[in-house]
């Protein structure tokens, strides 16, 4: 038992270490040797626990991502405008809200070992779930809600990212509160129509 909790506290403490580096630092301080010191560890136990550091920068995003860790929980019909509304609301405040995130899904895009995969496996399964119980409650087509889906959450995912590094995007200003406030309206707005013609 002591063993698991010292592993346990091990990994903890490189995670910590691997996002406290990228905020300071950025991706590109990242290395074996860095991570272990700034941890306290060996950096033999990065290897043992982890197996490489992309593996680690992998598991790392884990524990932060959105899609991973959404509840799949769908409410009833007559809740679920609201329940839509906020199932994006909050996929802009966290991107919004954590800087790191956004640039390890950029470091993500290049990047394939089995962790990423594992990732991109259960953001793949979390998001089929969600979109077959709500085509299920809604009664409208798997397909429909899909593609609203993929719409409004890559638009999120992509403009989080590029507003990152740019400021404006077809007018509006990424880097400030009230575009994102727009975009949420917006997508509110669609939402809202959706459920009108399907008599939510």
């Amino acid at each position: 038992m002591k063993i698991e909790k010292d592993r346990e506290s091990t990994e903890q403490r490189l995670l910590g270490a691997v996002g406290d580096m990228i905020k300071e630092q950025g991706l590109e301080c990242l290395g074996i040797n860095v991570i272990a010191q700034r941890a306290g560890v060996s950096k033999m136990l990065i290897y043992r626990y982890f197996g490489s550091l992309e593996e680690l920068i992998a598991r790392y995003i884990m524990t932060r991502d959105y899609w991973v860790n959404v509840p799949t929980e769908v409410p009833g019909k007559k809740d679920l405008n609201p329940f839509l509304k906020k199932l994006f609301s909050e996929q802009i405040r966290q991107l919004r809200s954590d800087k790191i995130l956004i640039r390890l899904y950029r470091w993500e895009l290049t990047t394939h070992n089995s962790v990423v995969e594992e990732i991109r496996k259960k953001r793949e399964k979390n998001g089929v779930l969600l979109i077959e119980y709500i085509s299920r409650i809604s009664g409208v087509s798997y397909q429909q809600v899909q593609s609203l889906a993929t719409l409004i959450s890559s638009a999120i995912t992509y403009l989080a990212m590029f507003g990152d590094v740019c400021e404006v995007y077809n007018g509006l200003p990424l880097q400030e509160e009230t575009a994102w406030e727009q975009l949420e309206e917006g997508i509110h707005l669609i939402i809202d129509q959706w459920s009108r013609e399907n008599n939510l």
